[in-house]
């Protein structure tokens, strides 16, 4: 069954929302307030989240950052009675898929849902390369069977390689994927950043065996299943 989280403090919209899903033949959640939906959402792990900006003891930016910080890649729709480009702007850059604007229209939202949730069904969850293994779903990712900690840009970058291992990926693309609209960041950023994952992805970082660097271009991914050394879940 579809599981969706619906964070709303307005009573009879969550109400109206509860009801719609529930007829579209989701399990709903609830939650009235930033902090029980931060963690109904760790602990839970719904398909699909649906996220009221202003909210009570934690706003929706707050709960957005907080579970990409976690790894989590839980769909997220924020709802919002702002239609600023900077307020859209900001919720896609802290990690939410998709924005509507207060007032809306139900079926479109419930439209927009299925879509966003059939797509993240249809993408891959778990990736294996040589002794590593990336779990997108938990936010996990292991070396040699152990856990080995990834900021969330690194979880971001290794998730874009491995999701278009083979292409030659330019410094600019890395940068969009990973740190969105963001003008505090440099093509400076996207070689460290790299730098930093090799260190912990590659068994010898002087001489990758995953991660390539194209001269004056970026970077491509090569995984040894491409070769038929390896498989994927």
């Amino acid at each position: 069954m579809k599981n969706v989280l619906i964070v709303e403090d307005n009573l009879t919209m969550l109400r109206g929302l509860k009801d719609n899903f529930e007829s579209k033949g989701y399990q709903v959640k609830t939650a009235t307030d930033g902090e029980m939906g931060l963690k109904a959402a760790i602990t839970g792990k719904p398909d699909l989240m649906i996220l009221d900006i202003m909210l009570p003891k934690m706003n929706g930016y707050e709960v957005c950052s907080h579970i990409r910080q976690q790894n989590l890649d839980i769909p997220i729709i924020m709802l919002t009675a702002k239609d600023q480009e900077k307020d859209v702007i900001l919720g896609l850059n802290l990690g939410a898929d998709d924005y509507v604007t207060k007032p809306f229209s139900i079926k479109v939202l419930l439209a927009r849902a299925e879509a966003l949730r059939r797509r993240k069904d249809k993408e891959q969850q778990v990736y294996k390369f040589g002794n590593c293994v990336l779990d997108v779903v938990n936010g996990t990712f292991t070396l040699d069977d152990k856990k080995v900690a990834l900021t969330p840009d690194e979880f971001k970058l290794l998730h874009l390689f491995l999701r278009r291992s083979g292409d030659t990926l330019t410094r600019g693309e890395i940068l969009s994927a990973v740190w969105g609209l963001s003008h505090f960041i440099t093509v400076r950023d996207v070689d460290n950043l790299v730098n930093a994952l090799r260190s912990k992805i590659e068994p010898d970082p002087n001489a990758p065996t995953y991660i390539h660097t194209e001269e004056v271009v970026g970077y491509r991914f090569e995984r040894p299943e491409t070769n038929g050394n390896d498989s994927d879940s």
